[in-house]
């Protein structure tokens, strides 16, 4: 239904009218067996309860309690597979990967006083009922709003980027956007996409230490006990219809008691530096 060529309509706007994201032109759900669907949906709920848990402790608990007979190896392969990895400090965590710039955090006693002051953004896994897909989602700090947000199939850096430029297209750039360490985000093609094009500052979470990011790592606890978990989706395309719906509400309809009982949208509105005051 969507033409690369339309004479009128943009590749944005038709996805808009199909209420679909762009990415899902692209993107089909990833499959996996069903044993380690099973286990990756174990893996993610567990892991929500207890960041802490590493690949060895991790593999305890599905052994002893869940009765699953499987080693150490599958857990690992799961773990990269899914993106997780155990919060708390790690040794030589100051050194950055072979070829990737590891950029400072930024956030530390810094008070955040107005809307688009402050991004943060994240990836997290989305089991589905025959198969699974990442989200992405960017959120202001300030006021909670959840400013963006796309599935795929993979967790490359391209499809990070892009979804960045399409937040910045929407809502103009961050003084500063924060993320973990995860290769995507320590890209030349993301950083480049956040500091040369943007004009914004990149401050980074210590390795492991999901806390720095805590914000959205409640957003995702919400997301997936709300609506992954409570109805898990079929495919793609009512995952993607589902989270539509779950962040509309959360923005528009959800009053936060750290808001003062307000919206996001509402807050992330009043906190808008005017045009003058920008400028």
């Amino acid at each position: 239904m969507v033409e690369k060529e339309h004479p009128e309509l943009s590749m944005t706007r038709q996805c808009d009218l199909l209420s679909i994201h762009r990415s899902g032109l692209y993107y089909q759900s990833k499959k996996a067996s069903k044993l380690n669907l099973e286990l990756m949906g174990l893996i993610d709920h567990q892991y929500l309860k207890k960041p802490y848990y590493g690949v060895y402790r991790m593999w305890q608990w599905l052994q002893r309690d869940k009765g699953y007979n499987i080693n150490i190896k599958r857990v690992r392969r799961l773990y990269r597979l899914i993106g997780l990895e155990a919060i708390g400090p790690k040794p030589n965590t100051s050194r950055p990967a072979p070829g990737h710039k590891i950029y400072p955090y930024l956030l530390r006693g810094l008070e955040i006083t107005h809307s688009n002051h402050v991004w943060a953004t994240d990836i997290t896994y989305d089991p589905m009922a025959h198969g699974f897909m990442y989200l992405m989602a960017v959120i202001d700090l300030k006021s909670r709003y959840v400013l963006n947000w796309s599935v795929s199939n993979t967790m490359d850096a391209e499809w990070c980027a892009e979804v960045f430029r399409d937040t910045g297209r929407l809502h103009g750039a961050p003084e500063i956007l924060n993320t973990d360490q995860g290769s995507q985000f320590t890209s030349d093609v993301f950083t480049r996409a956040v500091i040369k094009e943007a004009g914004s500052q990149l401050s980074m979470d210590g390795k492991g230490r999901a806390i720095d990011n805590v914000f959205i790592e409640r957003l995702w606890r919400s997301v997936k006990y709300e609506y992954i978990y409570y109805r898990p989706p079929v495919d793609g395309l009512e995952l993607y219809q589902g989270l539509k719906e779950w962040f509309t509400d959360y923005n528009t309809d959800r009053r936060h008691t750290a808001l003062n009982d307000e919206f996001p949208e509402t807050v992330y509105e009043f906190y808008k530096p005017k045009a003058s005051e920008a400028a």
